[in-house]
């Protein structure tokens, strides 16, 4: 792993611990206002808190288990462990956030919930909780536009295209926390000015809402991550290219990539070599090629490169599928 993509992942940690330590604090103050006072809004933020707390566990479990090194199990490492613990992070803020909100809203709008009041305390909480949960965003938000302007990209092409789920899910979960607040603060205020629990409900549910918006993003990114998907498309323009400039290579028929973690691109090419080569140059060209993959793209790890003709039908029927017209243009002209 390059040492930026180290530097990338303290900050992911510092990120993921700063938004744990916040929300726990949070979660508490909100949980004390809520029986207190009995608001459905309230309680539904308390447990937003829990469950953007377990997100951050479930995160740092994934910084952790993606750390450790390939092993004869598991021989391309375990960089998706960090794709598949974010994703329970979408689960949790589903499970635990938005079906107990919406709960709680149905309850307060069709008169089942608790007798509530309102309170100075509700206010107060808000308005730390506020403070704090911002703390946890700049920090999050700091992360993403400074590695979205190290790679010359605009914020929602990184969020986009990004391999590293973490920071996004942690300014996602920040974002609907300080929207949640907002919500959570104009239901308890027209549940005073009018006197109605309609609006306390109406507060909880919309809570509900965002939190599901939420974990529906934030659990999409991470499926298309789990099922495998292709390296950034800058990065596989850039290997074509070294490809196709190879003085050995006449063709290039066919280029696969797949994120395999965070900085971690599986590559695998087939392509058509210059017929005059001999066993053992075709074998130094292969392991050379390999070798200026992995030290030109600091992000490729694993280079398989098999040798086909380009004439064969099947083949080239099944790369055309794939990529359609573009692979016509693979060849040198």
């Amino acid at each position: 792993m390059s040492e930026e993509s180290g530097n990338s992942g303290g900050e992911s940690t510092l990120t993921v611990l700063l938004a744990g330590g916040v929300n726990l604090a949070i979660a508490v103050m909100k949980l004390i206002a809520g029986i207190i006072t009995g608001s459905g809004a309230m309680l539904s933020e308390a447990a937003h808190s829990v469950a953007d707390t377990i997100t951050e566990v479930l995160l740092l479990t994934a910084l952790k288990r993606s750390e450790r090194p390939a092993d004869r199990v598991h021989p391309f490492g375990y960089g998706k462990e960090r794709y598949f613990w974010s994703l329970l992070a979408a689960v949790s803020i589903f499970a635990s956030g938005a079906m107990f909100a919406l709960y709680e809203g149905v309850s307060t709008l069709f008169g089942h919930g608790e007798a509530q009041s309102t309170s100075l305390l509700s206010y107060i909480v808000l308005a730390v909780a506020f403070l704090l949960e911002g703390t946890s965003w700049l920090q999050a938000v700091r992360q993403v536009v400074r590695e979205s302007r190290a790679e010359n990209r605009s914020l929602w092409t990184y969020l986009r295209l990004i391999d590293d789920p973490t920071p996004k899910t942690v300014l996602f979960e920040d974002s609907a926390a300080l929207v949640g607040l907002l919500l959570a603060f104009g239901g308890i205020g027209l549940h005073q000015l009018t006197g109605s629990e309609v609006w306390d409900g109406i507060a909880s549910i919309a809570i509900g809402l965002l939190l599901a918006c939420v974990a529906y993003l934030l659990g999409r990114t991470n499926r298309g991550l789990l099922v495998g998907r292709q390296a950034d498309p800058t990065l596989v323009r850039g290997i074509r290219e070294h490809l196709t400039a190879a003085p050995e290579i006449e063709a290039l028929v066919d280029l696969q990539t797949m994120l395999m973690g965070t900085d971690q691109v599986l590559v695998c090419t087939r392509v058509d070599f210059d017929d005059s080569l001999g066993a053992a140059d075709l074998e130094r060209a292969c392991v050379r090629l390999a070798s200026e993959l992995t030290e030109s793209f600091h992000d490729v790890t694993e280079v398989f490169i098999e040798p086909v003709p380009r004439s064969d039908p099947d083949l080239r029927a099944t790369v055309l599928a794939r990529y359609g017209d573009i692979a016509e243009r693979w060849s040198k002209p």
